[in-house]
């Protein structure tokens, strides 16, 4: 069983879509029920799989809480967790910055994907096997101006993937970040709340898409129980670095 975090769209649905067409059934959660349960009915159409639908907001540990323990059995089959949930909102210097968008994404980036991991990796432990994939970002590694909060959530996400997988040593557990860069889903229009200034982040290069980042999550995945790739930092090749990207004129 795939769980999945934030699979209503991008690069959760991407990844939803690749485990789908080799198989694999699915928990599907997220914010946006009905994009949920449409795609999950779509995916058993499709493939003939075994597919999940529910609504979850990360942010709150106690729906998450609830929603595991009311279907155990269900949750204690996760073979791969994957920690898409995540959003970032402004593009502020810090001393400008608002903290409604600090606060979402702290909650979301960092504390959601604790309270999701929480609840499930003990069931990966007591049956000695299982693999949590972080959806994490380049920002995480790399700082560039008014990424301040962003980047700081994702560097959280760095670090407790790392901590993860030392406490999870011997378990069977295997932990995975995979960092993206620049990936033209709906995350810039979220952080920029502009439609035309969120298509003009992409403008002129050809960044990621949602499926390169789910093919990706999927190669991952599907490598031996003894192999655990420990991180993946994957940049679309007009992208350097955070800062340096090439543009056609």
């Amino acid at each position: 069983m795939i769980f999945i975090t934030g699979a209503s769209s991008g690069i959760g649905e991407a990844t939803a879509r690749a485990f789908a067409a080799r198989k694999h059934p699915l928990i599907l959660a997220g914010r946006r029920i009905e994009r949920i349960r449409a795609l999950a009915l779509e995916l058993t159409k499709t493939h003939g799989i075994e597919a999940h639908a529910f609504a979850l907001d990360v942010r709150d540990g106690a729906a998450v809480r609830a929603l595991i323990d009311s279907h155990r059995e269900l949750f204690g089959r996760t073979e791969v967790l994957v920690n898409n949930a995540g959003l970032a909102k402004g593009l502020h210097p810090l001393h400008e910055g608002l903290l409604e968008d600090w606060e979402q994404m702290i909650d979301t980036n960092v504390k959601g994907l604790l309270y999701v991991t929480r609840a499930v990796v003990p069931l990966m432990v007591a049956r000695k096997r299982g693999h949590v994939i972080h959806v994490g970002s380049v920002a995480g590694h790399f700082n560039y101006p008014k990424g301040n909060v962003y980047s700081a959530t994702k560097a959280a996400v760095h670090a407790l993937t790392e901590s993860m997988r030392l406490d999870l040593s011997g378990t069977g557990v295997r932990v995975t970040e995979i960092a993206p860069g620049m990936v033209e889903t709906e995350f810039s229009e979220v952080r920029l709340g502009d439609p035309a200034r969120a298509k003009a982040v992409y403008a002129g290069m050809q960044p990621l898409t949602a499926g390169d980042v789910a093919e990706t999550i999927l190669w991952v995945a599907e490598r031996p129980a003894h192999v655990n790739i420990q991180q993946i930092i994957l940049y679309p090749t007009d992208q350097a670095s955070p800062t340096t990207v090439h543009r056609k004129s």
